[in-house]
């Protein structure tokens, strides 16, 4: 495989929490019942969308507001797991395909950690690449340090297919 045929793309998303706390949470294509949701125009997944972001920005096939922005009603409330399978669909078509992807969440809670690996596998189903997953803190500082939501960045590696 030559350097060329390879690209490293970088993707960013971040949500505030919700007002009504009935809805759960979706983060890394799963429920958390107990979690208060974020708000967006999707389920508002951060970490999802995050990769979908780097793998477009990588491809070059555009970007998380191009493809599913608020003009594009047909993703309004979608699934950041369907938005992934979308990304990868468009990916595919462009003839790429992902090497891996690294995704950090940045925010106060959920505790991430006793479902990193449920998250991780369940990723890695839907790109069928691996996938790394881990959480942080800003120790109380900015929107996500005061709980008021969730961000997330993730790095995506794809080769030319």
């Amino acid at each position: 495989m030559e350097i060329a045929d390879m690209r490293v793309g970088i993707g960013v998303d971040a949500h505030a929490y919700r007002a009504d706390k009935k809805t759960p949470l979706h983060l890394a294509a799963l429920e958390w019942p107990d979690e208060i949701a974020l708000a967006g125009h999707s389920d508002a997944d951060v970490a999802a969308p995050a990769a979908c972001d780097a793998l477009l920005s990588a491809s070059g096939c555009g970007d998380l507001g191009s493809v599913f922005g608020t003009s594009r009603p047909e993703w309004k409330n979608a699934a950041g797991a369907a938005l992934l399978a979308e990304t990868l669909r468009i990916l595919r078509q462009a003839g790429w395909q992902v090497q891996n992807i690294s995704i950090q969440i940045i925010g106060e809670r959920p505790r991430f950690a006793p479902r990193k690996a449920e998250a991780e596998q369940k990723l890695q189903e839907i790109v069928g690449a691996p996938v790394s997953i881990t959480a942080t803190t800003t120790d109380h500082l900015g929107f996500t340090g005061r709980a008021e939501g969730l961000a997330a960045i993730a790095t995506a590696l794809i080769y030319r297919a």
